[in-house]
Formats: C-alpha cells, sequence, structure tokens
C-alpha cells in the first residue's frame, strides 16, 4: 500500500490545547471558539479529549492563516497554544497489493522461488580412505602421525590406548559368551495405594 503525504489543509488548523478546561468546561470552550469565530463565523470545531487536540474547521483559506498568525503560540487561561495546518495523507490504493516478485523470497516459507533458481547439488563427501586403513591397521600401544610437525605448527599424533585388564588382544566372542551374565535387576513396581469407598447416604 503506498502511502503518500499531500500538502497541509489550507482551511483546517489542529490546535494544541494543554489546558484540560476547554474540554470539560462549557465556559471554557465559548471563550475558547470566540476566539476563532471573530476570523470565520462559520468555523466548526472537534475536540479530541484524549489527544489534547481540537481540530477547528474554516470556510476561507485566508481566515485560516490570519487566526494561525495571530493566535500561534499565544496564551489561553494561563496556558501556551499552538496552532498547525492539518495535513492530508493520501494512500494510493484501497487494497493491500501482493510484494514485488523479486522479493518474495523473503517471505516463510516462500510463494514461489524467484525467477532463475536452480537447485544446488549435493557435494560428494570427501571420505580420506587412506587414514581409515591406517587407522584400522593400528593396536594398541601404536602412534600414527597425522601431521608432520613443522618450524611453526606442532605435529599431530593418534595414540591407541591399551586394554582395560591389560591384555593387547580383543575378546572373541565367544569367551563372552562362555562368562556367566550378571543377573538383571527385579523391577519392583508401585504398590496401589488402599481405596476405602465412601458410605453411601
Amino acid at each position: 500500500m503506498h502511502i503518500k503525504t499531500t500538502k497541509c489543509n489550507r482551511f483546517c488548523l489542529v490546535a494544541s490545547v494543554t489546558n484540560q478546561e476547554v474540554f470539560n468546561c462549557p465556559e471554557a470552550q465559548t471563550s475558547f471558539e470566540a476566539l476563532f469565530r471573530s476570523f470565520d463565523p462559520e468555523v466548526q470545531f472537534q475536540y479530541f479529549r484524549s489527544f489534547r487536540r481540537v481540530r477547528i474547521s474554516f470556510s476561507d483559506a485566508l481566515a485560516a492563516a490570519e487566526a494561525r498568525l495571530r493566535l500561534h503560540k499565544t496564551d489561553f487561561n494561563g496556558k501556551e497554544m499552538r496552532l498547525y495546518f492539518a495535513q492530508s495523507v493520501h494512500i494510493g490504493s484501497p487494497r493491500l497489493e501482493p510484494p514485488k516478485p523479486e522479493k518474495q523470497f523473503l517471505i516463510s516459507p516462500p510463494a514461489s522461488p524467484p525467477v532463475g533458481w536452480e537447485q544446488s547439488q549435493d557435494a560428494t563427501p570427501v571420505i580420506n580412505y587412506d587414514l581409515l586403513c591406517a587407522i584400522s591397521k593400528l593396536g594398541p600401544g601404536d602412534k600414527y602421525e597425522l601431521h608432520t610437525a613443522t618450524p611453526t605448527t606442532p605435529s599431530v599424533v593418534v595414540h591407541v590406548c591399551e586394554d582395560e585388564h591389560g591384555d593387547s588382544s580383543a575378546p572373541d566372542d565367544s569367551d563372552q559368551d562362555d562368562k556367566p551374565r550378571p543377573p538383571r535387576p527385579k523391577i519392583i513396581q508401585t504398590r496401589r495405594p488402599d481405596y476405602s469407598p465412601g458410605v453411601k447416604q
């Protein structure tokens, strides 16, 4: 939606009034309106109490300009009053238009991909088979240097840990089957609380 602020409305003034008596007291309203009726007898007033503003509509643009020239920043009941020309807002279209096609890809999820977009192919993963082969041949206590030291960088060496029982040979599956397995712990069910039905009347 295109919004554009146009020129000032020459027939309308907006008064910034800090004196609350203008909105509450009829006598104060009469005195306030009398200031502007001296410039234009057909002037109309609209009071906006929450914003402390009064919209003043004149039938003659020259009368509005003269009232603004003479009454701007003047004193009214001990408070300063300021006057401004109202501004008109022009809406370019009464309907909300969709964003431009080149910006629709910013929507999540996007309505459609931009023109010329193509799905990229996944790259082939890089696997160092030499490194995997060298590590598979290592035994406990061996080491393999991955990166040779230079004058500015240290070397990177992989050490294979020893077995916990000191046996370098890996345990066979048959030995695992011969060893007695520890009994599984028994799961104790939670005891249901006692229930005593109430006595019916």
